[in-house]
């Protein structure tokens, strides 16, 4: 199966991300026309794509992400702020300010998953949660402008107290995400 190691976010800043996409919709008033938004309910912070992972090494995953959360406090993040991937934009998304807890928990999981066999992540960790992905040049340039004009915001405040090992199955209709393990930090 696909999985993937994430964050998930309390109901209080998925609404406020929400009310952000709609927002952002509005104003570049292209619809959904070479646009896929995220479904509300399906974002995440992700620390970690695995990408398609056997049944026998499901429990494996799950018990290194175990190990990682038990050995981490809770902590609190802040999402704020609009941004993108790619010039014009191919990825939207709202950006996390981290004191760095963010940064060591991703790196020691990246680094156990490592131990186990797992490529390390080649490019360096930025927390973020997506909004969108730009499916087109035009759509991309009136999102990019529409990105510039915006007066920086907050999301609110992310509690990180628990990570998720999540299945991804993907659908004409897009990705459907089904929880396999939840583990509790300290």
């Amino acid at each position: 199966m696909r999985c993937f190691i994430a964050i998930d976010i309390d109901e209080a800043a998925r609404s406020r991300i929400e009310e952000l996409a709609e927002q952002l919709q509005q104003e570049a008033q292209l619809g959904k026309s070479g646009i896929k938004w995220v479904a509300t309910e399906n974002i995440h912070l992700t620390l970690k794509f695995l990408g398609e992972v056997r049944d026998a090494e499901i429990a494996e995953v799950c018990r290194i992400v175990a190990d990682t959360a038990g050995d981490h406090e809770r902590f609190a993040v802040e999402a704020a702020n609009v941004g993108s991937f790619g010039r014009p934009p191919r990825v939207v998304w709202v950006g996390i300010n981290d004191s760095g807890d963010l940064a060591k928990l991703q790196k020691d999981l990246d680094g156990r998953l490592a131990d186990a066999g797992w490529p390390t992540d080649q490019k360096q960790f930025h927390g973020h949660l997506t909004l969108c992905r730009v499916k087109n040049t035009h759509a991309g340039k009136v999102l990019g402008d529409v990105l510039r004009r915006r007066e920086p915001v907050s999301v609110g405040t992310i509690f990180v107290d628990s990570l998720c090992v999540y299945s991804s199955d993907l659908t004409p209709a897009g990705a459907v995400y089904a929880l396999v393990s939840r583990s509790s930090m300290k």
